[in-house]
């Protein structure tokens, strides 16, 4: 089976490093067109091929708003949104205790409030497509307590999947489909290294032998999953969570 997104137009958030660049480059490969979104200016100079490249603090209506145009106006609009921004923000695991309210909000901005108000602002250009696509990148996070240990990420991504599944139900009468991927443990960024480091031998062990393919993810599984929602094969597929964690025990 041939993917079709040839000429399709895209924005991916997060995509300065990890999963979301790996998205994007998968994309560009594909022949569409890229709009590459994240609060990491200089981290979006290495996506290769990108037809926009906009910084936006896409946790902030008002910004995600503007890149969104900017996207869409540079491309003529948009086929679909791919809402990868996200992560742990340098945070760790600590205590319910002494969680600050900013360090909670933080994280809640960049993993949900970025996909809600970039799904919001993509959805007039998406409404004039013949087959508007939004897929999430959640985790295992937000179908089970995190790995990360931390409070914030997995109730953003919780919220994330009931996102996910609540735009599915209300496009789906104007043809757009809304599906997430969660990953399971992926070395994507420096975050993530510095966490598997963290386990230390024999927790690596476990999580390696509490995975059926005794393997970590990479990026470039999750961006397959990806494109396989974004494309034209999948427009009878929504409202549905695609775990890409190589089996989990």
């Amino acid at each position: 089976m041939r993917l079709s997104l040839a000429d399709r137009r895209f924005v991916v958030t997060g995509a300065s490093q990890g999963i979301g660049r790996a998205i994007a480059a998968h994309l560009v490969a594909s022949g569409a067109r890229v709009a590459v979104l994240d609060i990491d200016a200089a981290g979006l100079d290495a996506v290769e091929g990108a037809t926009a490249r906009i910084a936006a603090d896409l946790g902030q209506r008002k910004d995600a708003q503007r890149a969104v145009a900017e996207s869409a106006a540079t491309m003529g609009g948009l086929d679909g949104l791919v809402a990868a921004a996200g992560g742990v923000r340098g945070q760790v695991g600590r205590p319910l205790e002494t969680i600050a309210e900013e360090d909670f909000a933080a994280i809640l901005d960049a993993n949900l409030m970025s996909a809600l108000w970039c799904a919001q602002a993509t959805l007039p250009f998406l409404k004039q497509s013949e087959a508007g696509r939004i897929v999430t990148i959640s985790s295992g996070a937000g179908l089970r307590p995190s790995l990360t240990g931390i409070q914030a990420y997995a109730s953003a991504k919780h919220a994330l999947v009931g996102l996910t599944r609540q735009l599915a139900l209300e496009l789906g009468p104007a043809g757009i489909t809304v599906n997430s991927v969660a990953p399971g443990f992926v070395l994507s960024n420096p975050s993530t290294e510095r966490q598997w480091d963290a386990f230390g031998p024999e927790r690596q062990a476990e999580v390696l032998k509490g995975t059926h393919m005794r393997r970590l993810g990479t990026p470039d599984d999750i961006a397959a999953a990806t494109l396989f929602l974004l494309s034209l094969e999948a427009s009878w597929i929504t409202g549905q969570i695609l775990s890409v964690d190589g089996g989990r025990a």
